[in-house]
């Protein structure tokens, strides 16, 4: 398409297909960029595979990162080694953000430096902003959570209103959904 790897100096093994898909990659390597605007401000980062509309769009040195999706991984710029698969998916992410799975449409949309998150299912942990090492597991689990780490939730809509409290397992549709600011329940 129009501009894909149109700024390549020294890099290879790279393939840009669509409107100005990877267009500012100049020394990455091993990259696989499909859609329009997909990984377009990469530069440096290698390793690194966007399907659709606006993937990895902002990233410029995240390295093994593979986003499948309109926007997925969109905002992203420096995140390593994160898989998010769905409309939107890590849509926010921006600087850090390393290891994440988000498997599900605006599942992790709001994410933008937390770590180790696990999120499947449509806006699984979709308002997690800074919180790590989440699981988060049917349709609206945690989904209002932002800064509450080490959550444990199983289930559509477990813990969907937690914002803040930590270390909390909940298993089973609607179980401990009231739950906002407490730790350590089970």
């Amino acid at each position: 398409g129009t501009n894909a790897l149109v700024a390549n100096t020294t890099a290879e093994e790279n393939t840009a297909v669509g409107f100005a898909a990877l267009q500012d990659n100049t020394t990455a390597i091993n990259n696989t960029a499909m859609g329009s605007e997909t990984m377009k401000a990469t530069t440096t980062g290698a390793n690194n595979s966007g399907f659709g509309k606006g993937a990895l769009r902002f990233n410029t040195t995240g390295a093994d990162n593979a986003a499948v999706g309109r926007q997925a991984l969109q905002s992203n710029t420096t995140g390593a080694q994160n898989v998010a698969m769905g409309t939107c998916a890590l849509f926010t992410q921006s600087s850090g953000g390393n290891s994440n799975v988000s498997v599900g449409n605006y599942s992790m949309k709001l994410n933008t430096t937390g770590d180790n998150n696990v999120a499947v299912g449509y806006s699984a942990l979709c308002k997690n902003t800074t919180a790590g090492s989440n699981t988060a597991v049917g349709h609206s689990a945690l989904f209002d959570n932002t800064t509450g780490g080490t959550n444990t939730a199983l289930g559509t809509s477990s813990l969907e209103n937690n914002t803040t409290g930590g270390s909390n397992v909940a298993v089973g549709y609607n179980s401990l959904s009231s739950n906002t600011t407490g730790a350590n329940n089970v």
